[in-house]
Protein backbone atom coordinates (compact mmCIF):
# COMPACT_ATOMS: atom_id res chain seq x y z
CA UNK A 1 0.00 0.00 0.00
CA UNK A 2 1.06 3.22 -1.03
CA UNK A 3 0.58 6.91 0.43
CA UNK A 4 -2.57 8.32 -1.51
CA UNK A 5 -0.21 11.13 -3.31
CA UNK A 6 2.59 8.62 -3.70
CA UNK A 7 5.11 11.02 -1.95
CA UNK A 8 8.00 9.62 -0.43
CA UNK A 9 7.54 10.79 3.30
CA UNK A 10 9.20 7.91 4.92
CA UNK A 11 12.51 9.18 2.68
CA UNK A 12 11.91 12.83 3.66
CA UNK A 13 12.26 11.69 7.23
CA UNK A 14 14.87 9.40 7.03
CA UNK A 15 17.33 11.38 5.39
CA UNK A 16 16.29 15.24 6.05
CA UNK A 17 18.24 15.07 9.38
CA UNK A 18 21.29 15.07 7.01
CA UNK A 19 20.35 17.83 5.19
CA UNK A 20 20.56 19.45 8.57
CA UNK A 21 24.04 18.02 9.39
CA UNK A 22 24.79 20.29 5.95
CA UNK A 23 23.48 23.12 6.84
CA UNK A 24 25.16 23.12 10.47
CA UNK A 25 28.48 22.19 8.96
CA UNK A 26 28.50 25.05 6.01
CA UNK A 27 27.58 27.83 9.34
CA UNK A 28 31.13 30.33 10.02
CA UNK A 29 31.74 32.33 12.17
CA UNK A 30 33.34 32.52 16.08
CA UNK A 31 32.63 29.57 18.07
CA UNK A 32 30.17 31.40 20.06
CA UNK A 33 28.19 31.69 17.11
CA UNK A 34 28.35 28.64 15.34
CA UNK A 35 27.32 26.84 18.58
CA UNK A 36 24.36 28.59 18.35
CA UNK A 37 23.39 28.05 14.68
CA UNK A 38 24.14 24.48 15.28
CA UNK A 39 21.55 23.80 18.36
CA UNK A 40 18.83 26.22 16.49
CA UNK A 41 19.41 23.97 13.50
CA UNK A 42 19.42 21.00 14.90
CA UNK A 43 16.39 21.50 16.99
CA UNK A 44 14.07 23.24 14.39
CA UNK A 45 15.18 20.01 11.86
CA UNK A 46 14.18 17.59 14.47
CA UNK A 47 10.79 19.44 14.70
CA UNK A 48 10.11 19.20 11.57
CA UNK A 49 10.71 15.61 10.94
CA UNK A 50 8.53 15.07 14.47
CA UNK A 51 5.71 17.09 12.35
CA UNK A 52 6.13 14.78 8.94
CA UNK A 53 6.34 11.43 11.16
CA UNK A 54 3.01 12.81 12.95
CA UNK A 55 1.51 13.12 9.32
CA UNK A 56 2.82 9.47 8.96
CA UNK A 57 0.68 9.02 12.13
CA UNK A 58 -2.35 10.41 11.23
CA UNK A 59 -2.74 9.05 7.71
CA UNK A 60 -1.50 5.34 8.98
CA UNK A 61 -4.33 2.55 8.08
CA UNK A 62 -4.84 0.71 11.52
CA UNK A 63 -6.93 -2.14 9.88
CA UNK A 64 -4.69 -3.24 7.45
CA UNK A 65 -1.41 -5.12 8.98
CA UNK A 66 0.34 -5.44 5.79
CA UNK A 67 3.20 -2.60 5.00
CA UNK A 68 2.10 0.88 4.36
CA UNK A 69 4.08 3.61 2.32
CA UNK A 70 6.09 2.05 0.68
CA UNK A 71 8.32 2.88 -1.67
CA UNK A 72 10.83 1.23 -3.88
CA UNK A 73 14.10 2.01 -6.19
CA UNK A 74 16.09 -0.91 -7.50
CA UNK A 75 19.42 -0.37 -6.23
CA UNK A 76 21.66 -3.06 -6.85
CA UNK A 77 19.46 -5.40 -9.42
CA UNK A 78 22.01 -7.90 -10.46
CA UNK A 79 22.27 -9.02 -6.33
CA UNK A 80 18.16 -8.50 -5.78
CA UNK A 81 18.91 -6.08 -3.65
CA UNK A 82 16.44 -2.80 -3.43
CA UNK A 83 15.97 0.85 -1.56
CA UNK A 84 12.93 -0.65 0.21
CA UNK A 85 10.72 1.17 2.80
CA UNK A 86 7.75 0.80 5.24
CA UNK A 87 6.32 0.96 7.91
CA UNK A 88 3.44 -1.77 9.56
CA UNK A 89 2.14 -1.42 12.84
CA UNK A 90 5.02 -2.66 14.75
CA UNK A 91 7.28 -0.06 13.34
CA UNK A 92 5.48 2.53 12.60
CA UNK A 93 4.91 3.81 17.02
CA UNK A 94 9.26 3.02 16.65
CA UNK A 95 9.60 5.91 13.91
CA UNK A 96 7.28 8.35 16.07
CA UNK A 97 9.03 7.26 19.63
CA UNK A 98 12.71 8.38 17.58
CA UNK A 99 11.32 12.13 16.24
CA UNK A 100 9.73 12.42 19.64
CA UNK A 101 13.13 11.84 21.72
CA UNK A 102 15.81 13.53 19.30
CA UNK A 103 14.20 17.01 19.59
CA UNK A 104 13.77 16.23 23.19
CA UNK A 105 17.48 15.20 23.66
CA UNK A 106 18.84 18.57 21.62
CA UNK A 107 16.67 20.85 24.38
CA UNK A 108 18.42 19.10 26.95
CA UNK A 109 21.87 19.33 25.36
CA UNK A 110 21.48 22.91 25.00
CA UNK A 111 23.39 24.03 27.93
CA UNK A 112 24.79 20.91 29.21
CA UNK A 113 27.66 21.15 26.04
CA UNK A 114 29.99 23.44 25.88
CA UNK A 115 32.85 21.86 23.63
CA UNK A 116 32.35 20.74 19.93
CA UNK A 117 29.03 21.72 20.04
CA UNK A 118 28.44 21.72 16.47
CA UNK A 119 29.76 17.93 16.27
CA UNK A 120 27.60 16.98 18.56
CA UNK A 121 24.80 18.32 17.03
CA UNK A 122 25.31 16.20 14.16
CA UNK A 123 25.92 13.16 15.51
CA UNK A 124 22.98 13.64 16.90
CA UNK A 125 21.04 14.03 13.56
CA UNK A 126 23.06 11.77 12.14
CA UNK A 127 21.99 9.17 14.97
CA UNK A 128 18.33 10.03 14.00
CA UNK A 129 18.52 9.38 10.12
CA UNK A 130 20.05 5.75 10.98
CA UNK A 131 17.35 4.94 14.09
CA UNK A 132 14.09 6.03 11.72
CA UNK A 133 15.62 4.25 8.35
CA UNK A 134 16.43 1.53 10.74
CA UNK A 135 12.85 1.30 11.63
CA UNK A 136 11.53 2.19 8.03
CA UNK A 137 13.51 -0.50 5.87
CA UNK A 138 11.71 -3.78 4.28
CA UNK A 139 15.20 -4.68 2.71
CA UNK A 140 17.26 -6.82 4.90
CA UNK A 141 20.83 -5.50 3.60
CA UNK A 142 19.40 -1.75 3.85
CA UNK A 143 18.24 -3.02 7.65
CA UNK A 144 21.48 -4.08 8.28
CA UNK A 145 23.31 -1.09 7.05
CA UNK A 146 21.44 1.18 9.34
CA UNK A 147 21.24 -1.16 12.42
CA UNK A 148 24.94 -1.03 12.12
CA UNK A 149 24.94 3.14 11.42
CA UNK A 150 23.62 3.65 14.83
CA UNK A 151 26.91 2.27 16.03
CA UNK A 152 28.79 5.37 14.46
CA UNK A 153 27.57 8.47 16.14
CA UNK A 154 26.72 6.52 19.36
CA UNK A 155 30.44 5.58 19.81
CA UNK A 156 31.03 9.41 19.31
CA UNK A 157 28.73 10.78 21.36
CA UNK A 158 29.63 8.65 24.74
CA UNK A 159 33.40 8.75 23.65
CA UNK A 160 33.53 12.37 23.21
CA UNK A 161 31.66 14.39 25.63
CA UNK A 162 31.28 11.43 28.19
CA UNK A 163 32.46 11.24 31.86
CA UNK A 164 36.22 10.10 32.71
CA UNK A 165 36.08 7.03 31.63
CA UNK A 166 34.11 7.29 27.87
CA UNK A 167 36.54 5.78 25.92
CA UNK A 168 36.60 2.59 27.69
CA UNK A 169 32.69 2.57 27.54
CA UNK A 170 32.51 3.46 24.19
CA UNK A 171 35.13 0.99 23.05
CA UNK A 172 33.38 -1.75 24.99
CA UNK A 173 29.31 -0.37 23.58
CA UNK A 174 31.32 -1.32 19.98
CA UNK A 175 33.23 -4.66 20.17
CA UNK A 176 30.02 -5.67 22.02
CA UNK A 177 27.47 -4.86 19.14
CA UNK A 178 29.49 -5.35 16.52
CA UNK A 179 30.50 -8.86 17.54
CA UNK A 180 27.33 -9.43 17.64
CA UNK A 181 26.40 -8.33 14.47
CA UNK A 182 29.26 -9.89 12.89
CA UNK A 183 27.09 -13.26 12.86
CA UNK A 184 23.95 -11.77 11.91
CA UNK A 185 25.49 -10.90 8.74
CA UNK A 186 26.79 -14.23 7.87
CA UNK A 187 23.04 -15.27 8.67
CA UNK A 188 22.18 -12.61 6.32
CA UNK A 189 24.70 -13.96 3.37
CA UNK A 190 23.22 -17.36 3.56
CA UNK A 191 19.33 -16.58 4.06
CA UNK A 192 19.50 -14.11 0.72
CA UNK A 193 21.77 -17.23 -1.13
CA UNK A 194 18.59 -19.52 -0.09
CA UNK A 195 15.85 -17.02 -1.10
CA UNK A 196 17.17 -15.12 -3.50
CA UNK A 197 16.35 -11.67 -2.21
CA UNK A 198 16.87 -9.53 0.60
CA UNK A 199 13.16 -8.41 0.19
CA UNK A 200 10.99 -8.66 3.94
CA UNK A 201 8.23 -10.16 2.39
CA UNK A 202 10.16 -12.70 0.23
CA UNK A 203 11.74 -14.18 2.71
CA UNK A 204 8.42 -14.73 5.21
CA UNK A 205 7.35 -16.19 2.29
CA UNK A 206 10.55 -18.95 2.25
CA UNK A 207 10.88 -22.16 4.16
CA UNK A 208 14.12 -22.69 5.70
CA UNK A 209 15.37 -26.38 7.12
CA UNK A 210 14.69 -27.05 10.98
CA UNK A 211 18.36 -27.44 11.00
CA UNK A 212 19.35 -23.72 9.09
CA UNK A 213 16.71 -22.36 11.63
CA UNK A 214 18.56 -23.37 14.09
CA UNK A 215 22.00 -21.67 13.34
CA UNK A 216 20.06 -18.44 11.94
CA UNK A 217 18.27 -17.88 15.27
CA UNK A 218 21.25 -18.33 16.90
CA UNK A 219 23.12 -15.61 14.66
CA UNK A 220 20.40 -13.75 15.32
CA UNK A 221 20.28 -13.86 18.85
CA UNK A 222 24.01 -12.77 19.06
CA UNK A 223 23.17 -9.47 17.67
CA UNK A 224 19.78 -8.49 19.47
CA UNK A 225 20.69 -10.29 22.67
CA UNK A 226 23.18 -7.84 22.91
CA UNK A 227 21.13 -5.04 21.78
CA UNK A 228 17.78 -5.54 23.74
CA UNK A 229 20.27 -6.35 26.49
CA UNK A 230 19.99 -9.61 27.79
CA UNK A 231 21.73 -10.95 30.41
CA UNK A 232 24.15 -11.92 30.90
CA UNK A 233 25.79 -10.19 27.95
CA UNK A 234 24.41 -6.45 29.45
CA UNK A 235 27.45 -5.75 30.62
CA UNK A 236 28.43 -2.92 28.54
CA UNK A 237 24.71 -1.09 29.30
CA UNK A 238 26.25 0.32 32.81
CA UNK A 239 29.43 1.33 31.92
CA UNK A 240 27.69 3.10 28.45
CA UNK A 241 24.79 4.57 30.36
CA UNK A 242 27.21 5.60 33.54
CA UNK A 243 30.06 7.74 31.17
CA UNK A 244 27.23 9.15 28.11
CA UNK A 245 26.30 12.27 28.16
CA UNK A 246 22.61 12.92 29.60
CA UNK A 247 21.22 13.14 25.94
CA UNK A 248 23.35 10.46 25.04
CA UNK A 249 21.69 7.79 27.67
CA UNK A 250 18.16 9.46 27.16
CA UNK A 251 18.52 7.68 23.02
CA UNK A 252 20.69 4.86 24.33
CA UNK A 253 17.54 3.75 26.60
CA UNK A 254 14.60 5.92 24.94
CA UNK A 255 15.18 3.81 21.40
CA UNK A 256 18.55 2.12 20.98
CA UNK A 257 17.52 -1.00 22.98
CA UNK A 258 14.61 -1.66 21.55
CA UNK A 259 16.54 -2.14 18.60
CA UNK A 260 17.10 -5.86 19.69
CA UNK A 261 13.81 -6.55 20.73
CA UNK A 262 12.69 -5.41 17.35
CA UNK A 263 14.68 -7.31 15.29
CA UNK A 264 13.36 -10.57 17.18
CA UNK A 265 10.04 -9.41 16.45
CA UNK A 266 10.86 -8.41 12.44
CA UNK A 267 13.01 -11.91 11.85
CA UNK A 268 13.65 -14.25 14.42
CA UNK A 269 9.62 -14.93 15.51
CA UNK A 270 8.06 -14.62 11.76
CA UNK A 271 10.84 -15.65 9.77
CA UNK A 272 12.31 -18.64 11.97
CA UNK A 273 8.86 -20.37 13.66
CA UNK A 274 10.16 -23.82 14.29
CA UNK A 275 13.31 -22.55 15.89
CA UNK A 276 11.98 -19.56 17.53
CA UNK A 277 9.50 -22.29 19.19
CA UNK A 278 12.59 -24.57 19.90
CA UNK A 279 14.35 -21.77 21.85
CA UNK A 280 11.63 -20.25 23.88
CA UNK A 281 12.05 -21.88 26.85
CA UNK A 282 15.40 -20.74 26.72
CA UNK A 283 14.52 -17.04 26.37
CA UNK A 284 12.43 -17.57 28.73
CA UNK A 285 14.96 -18.40 31.28
CA UNK A 286 17.56 -15.54 30.56
CA UNK A 287 14.52 -13.38 30.83
CA UNK A 288 13.49 -13.96 34.22
CA UNK A 289 16.92 -14.10 35.25
CA UNK A 290 17.31 -10.83 33.78
CA UNK A 291 14.51 -9.54 35.53
CA UNK A 292 15.45 -10.87 38.78
CA UNK A 293 19.00 -10.69 39.00
CA UNK A 294 19.43 -6.83 37.52
CA UNK A 295 16.71 -5.80 39.78
CA UNK A 296 18.68 -7.11 42.90
CA UNK A 297 21.82 -5.49 41.52
CA UNK A 298 20.26 -2.45 40.89
CA UNK A 299 19.10 -2.41 44.43
CA UNK A 300 23.33 -2.57 45.53
CA UNK A 301 23.77 0.67 43.14
CA UNK A 302 24.93 4.18 44.41
CA UNK A 303 24.80 6.14 41.74
CA UNK A 304 21.81 7.27 40.43
CA UNK A 305 22.97 6.00 36.41
CA UNK A 306 23.69 2.61 37.22
CA UNK A 307 20.63 1.78 39.36
CA UNK A 308 18.14 2.87 35.74
CA UNK A 309 20.53 1.03 33.54
CA UNK A 310 20.09 -1.69 35.54
CA UNK A 311 16.45 -1.21 35.72
CA UNK A 312 16.27 -0.78 32.31
CA UNK A 313 17.49 -4.45 31.79
CA UNK A 314 14.49 -5.74 33.87
CA UNK A 315 12.25 -4.20 32.18
CA UNK A 316 13.46 -5.18 28.53
CA UNK A 317 13.62 -8.66 30.42
CA UNK A 318 9.67 -8.38 30.39
CA UNK A 319 9.29 -7.35 26.74
CA UNK A 320 11.44 -10.86 25.27
CA UNK A 321 8.75 -12.65 27.83
CA UNK A 322 6.32 -11.18 26.20
CA UNK A 323 7.72 -11.60 22.49
CA UNK A 324 8.21 -15.30 22.71
CA UNK A 325 4.81 -16.13 24.46
CA UNK A 326 3.52 -16.45 21.20
CA UNK A 327 0.09 -15.12 21.75
CA UNK A 328 -1.28 -11.96 20.93
CA UNK A 329 -1.63 -10.57 24.52
CA UNK A 330 2.10 -11.40 25.56
CA UNK A 331 3.48 -9.73 22.26
CA UNK A 332 1.01 -6.44 22.30
CA UNK A 333 2.39 -6.42 26.24
CA UNK A 334 6.01 -6.79 24.59
CA UNK A 335 5.56 -4.32 22.32
CA UNK A 336 3.71 -1.54 24.73
CA UNK A 337 6.40 -2.12 27.42
CA UNK A 338 9.25 -0.84 24.78
CA UNK A 339 7.24 1.93 23.94
CA UNK A 340 6.18 2.74 27.57
CA UNK A 341 9.97 2.35 28.76
CA UNK A 342 11.58 4.56 25.91
CA UNK A 343 9.72 7.37 27.36
CA UNK A 344 9.62 6.72 30.93
CA UNK A 345 13.13 5.33 31.13
CA UNK A 346 14.25 8.28 29.20
CA UNK A 347 12.88 10.55 31.31
CA UNK A 348 14.32 9.11 34.37
CA UNK A 349 17.51 9.97 32.70
CA UNK A 350 16.87 13.38 31.82
CA UNK A 351 15.41 13.87 36.06
CA UNK A 352 19.46 12.71 36.72
CA UNK A 353 20.80 14.97 34.38
CA UNK A 354 18.87 18.07 35.91
CA UNK A 355 20.69 17.60 39.30
CA UNK A 356 24.19 16.66 37.80
CA UNK A 357 24.17 19.47 36.26
CA UNK A 358 23.63 21.79 38.88
CA UNK A 359 25.71 19.54 41.62
CA UNK A 360 27.84 17.42 38.96
CA UNK A 361 27.73 14.31 41.14
CA UNK A 362 25.21 11.17 40.52
CA UNK A 363 26.13 9.19 43.79
CA UNK A 364 22.71 9.13 45.58
CA UNK A 365 24.78 9.50 49.34
CA UNK A 366 25.35 13.18 47.72
CA UNK A 367 21.64 14.20 48.19
CA UNK A 368 18.21 13.94 50.49
CA UNK A 369 15.58 16.60 51.25
CA UNK A 370 15.35 17.91 47.43
CA UNK A 371 11.54 18.27 47.90
CA UNK A 372 12.05 21.60 50.28
CA UNK A 373 14.08 23.15 47.33
CA UNK A 374 12.69 21.44 44.39
CA UNK A 375 8.90 20.76 45.00
CA UNK A 376 8.62 21.06 40.71
CA UNK A 377 11.53 18.31 40.52
CA UNK A 378 9.66 15.83 43.20
CA UNK A 379 6.71 15.79 41.23
CA UNK A 380 8.04 15.27 38.12
CA UNK A 381 11.14 13.01 39.04
CA UNK A 382 7.80 10.82 41.42
CA UNK A 383 5.34 10.92 38.25
CA UNK A 384 8.28 8.95 36.34
CA UNK A 385 9.00 6.90 39.39
CA UNK A 386 5.77 5.54 39.70
CA UNK A 387 5.37 4.69 36.04
CA UNK A 388 8.47 2.44 36.02
CA UNK A 389 7.27 0.95 38.78
CA UNK A 390 4.00 0.12 36.71
CA UNK A 391 1.50 1.96 38.81
CA UNK A 392 -1.55 1.53 37.36
CA UNK A 393 -2.93 4.73 35.07
CA UNK A 394 0.80 5.18 34.06
CA UNK A 395 2.92 3.97 30.64
CA UNK A 396 4.79 1.45 32.58
CA UNK A 397 1.48 -0.54 34.05
CA UNK A 398 -0.47 -1.70 30.75
CA UNK A 399 2.38 -3.19 28.78
CA UNK A 400 3.72 -5.29 32.23
CA UNK A 401 0.02 -6.36 32.67
CA UNK A 402 -0.60 -7.68 29.37
CA UNK A 403 2.56 -9.67 29.49
CA UNK A 404 1.57 -11.33 32.98
CA UNK A 405 -1.83 -12.16 31.25
CA UNK A 406 0.35 -13.26 28.06
CA UNK A 407 3.13 -15.31 29.87
CA UNK A 408 0.30 -17.36 31.74
CA UNK A 409 -1.31 -18.82 28.94
CA UNK A 410 2.28 -20.66 28.86
CA UNK A 411 3.36 -21.07 32.00
CA UNK A 412 2.02 -19.85 35.74
CA UNK A 413 5.83 -19.74 37.35
CA UNK A 414 6.38 -17.72 34.37
CA UNK A 415 4.10 -14.94 34.82
CA UNK A 416 4.85 -15.28 38.55
CA UNK A 417 8.83 -15.18 38.10
CA UNK A 418 8.29 -12.25 35.17
CA UNK A 419 5.74 -10.18 37.75
CA UNK A 420 8.46 -10.16 40.20
CA UNK A 421 10.41 -7.43 38.28
CA UNK A 422 7.04 -4.97 39.24
CA UNK A 423 7.69 -5.83 42.99
CA UNK A 424 11.42 -5.33 43.10
CA UNK A 425 11.11 -2.23 40.99
CA UNK A 426 9.08 -0.68 43.52
CA UNK A 427 11.51 -0.92 46.29
CA UNK A 428 14.87 -0.03 44.31
CA UNK A 429 12.85 3.08 42.68
CA UNK A 430 11.36 4.10 46.46
CA UNK A 431 14.72 3.57 47.40
CA UNK A 432 16.38 6.01 44.88
CA UNK A 433 13.41 8.58 45.27
CA UNK A 434 12.86 8.45 49.20
CA UNK A 435 17.26 9.16 49.35
CA UNK A 436 17.47 11.63 46.94
CA UNK A 437 13.75 13.51 47.92
CA UNK A 438 13.29 13.47 51.42
CA UNK A 439 15.02 13.95 54.48
CA UNK A 440 17.04 16.92 55.71
CA UNK A 441 19.36 19.04 53.07
CA UNK A 442 22.57 18.52 55.42
CA UNK A 443 25.17 19.45 52.27
CA UNK A 444 25.23 23.69 52.18
CA UNK A 445 25.24 23.59 47.80
CA UNK A 446 21.95 21.59 48.40
CA UNK A 447 20.30 24.81 49.88
CA UNK A 448 20.57 27.10 46.80
CA UNK A 449 19.57 24.29 44.16
CA UNK A 450 17.40 25.91 41.62
CA UNK A 451 14.01 24.40 40.49
CA UNK A 452 13.47 23.34 37.33
CA UNK A 453 14.07 26.38 34.39
CA UNK A 454 11.29 26.78 31.44
CA UNK A 455 13.65 25.13 29.04
CA UNK A 456 13.31 21.69 31.59
CA UNK A 457 9.74 22.28 31.73
CA UNK A 458 9.44 22.14 27.97
CA UNK A 459 11.90 19.11 27.92
CA UNK A 460 9.79 17.21 30.38
CA UNK A 461 6.14 18.48 29.08
CA UNK A 462 6.06 15.99 26.11
CA UNK A 463 7.15 13.00 28.23
CA UNK A 464 4.57 13.68 31.04
CA UNK A 465 1.80 13.86 28.35
CA UNK A 466 2.80 11.08 26.76
CA UNK A 467 3.34 8.94 30.14
CA UNK A 468 -0.31 9.94 31.56
CA UNK A 469 -2.04 9.19 28.10
CA UNK A 470 -0.57 5.97 27.32
CA UNK A 471 -1.31 4.43 30.77
CA UNK A 472 -5.58 6.08 30.45
CA UNK A 473 -5.83 5.68 26.79
CA UNK A 474 -3.59 2.42 26.05
CA UNK A 475 -5.91 1.56 22.92
CA UNK A 476 -5.13 4.31 21.37
CA UNK A 477 -1.87 2.82 20.63
CA UNK A 478 -2.27 -0.75 20.70
CA UNK A 479 -4.51 -0.32 17.95
CA UNK A 480 -2.09 0.60 15.66
CA UNK A 481 0.04 -2.88 16.56
CA UNK A 482 -3.01 -4.75 16.47
CA UNK A 483 -3.66 -5.81 12.95
CA UNK A 484 -0.21 -6.74 12.55
CA UNK A 485 0.35 -8.69 15.60
CA UNK A 486 -3.00 -10.28 15.20
CA UNK A 487 -1.81 -11.56 11.41
CA UNK A 488 2.11 -12.28 12.81
CA UNK A 489 0.36 -14.66 15.28
CA UNK A 490 -2.02 -16.80 12.73
CA UNK A 491 1.12 -16.98 10.78
CA UNK A 492 3.76 -18.45 13.18
CA UNK A 493 0.65 -21.09 14.33
CA UNK A 494 0.07 -22.06 11.35
CA UNK A 495 3.68 -22.80 10.08
CA UNK A 496 4.37 -24.78 13.38
CA UNK A 497 0.94 -26.95 12.49
CA UNK A 498 2.18 -27.43 9.14
CA UNK A 499 5.67 -28.19 10.66
CA UNK A 500 3.58 -31.09 12.70
CA UNK A 501 2.08 -32.49 9.88
CA UNK A 502 4.54 -32.98 7.89
CA UNK A 503 7.10 -34.59 10.75
CA UNK A 504 3.40 -36.62 11.63
CA UNK A 505 3.50 -37.73 7.63
CA UNK A 506 7.02 -38.95 7.71
CA UNK A 507 6.24 -41.19 10.68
Amino acid sequence: MTNAAGFPILSLITWLPLIGCVVIMTVRGDEETVASNARWTALWTSLLVFGLSLVLWFQFDTAEPGFQFQEHVSWLPEFKVGYSMGVDGVSVLFVLLSTVLTPICILSAWEAIHTRVREFMMSFLILETMMVGMFASTDFVLFYMFFEGVLIPMYLIIGVWGGPRRVYAAVKFFLYTLTGSVLMLLALIYMWVQAGTTDFGGLMQTHFSTAAQTWLFLAFFASFAVKVPMWPVHTWLPDAHVEAPTAGSVILAGVLLKMGAYGFLRFSIPMLPQASAYFAPFMFTLSVVAVIYTSLVALAQTDMKKLIAYSSVAHMGVVTIGLFTFNIQGINGGLFQMLSHGVVSAALFLVVGVVYDRIHSREIARYGGLADRMPSYALVFMLFMMASVGLPGTAGFVGEFLVIIGSLQVNFWLALLGGMGMILGAVYMLYLYSRVIFGRITREDLRNILDLSPREWAVFAPLIVLTLWMGIYPSSFTRYFDATVGQMVQQHTAALAQTTKLAGDLH
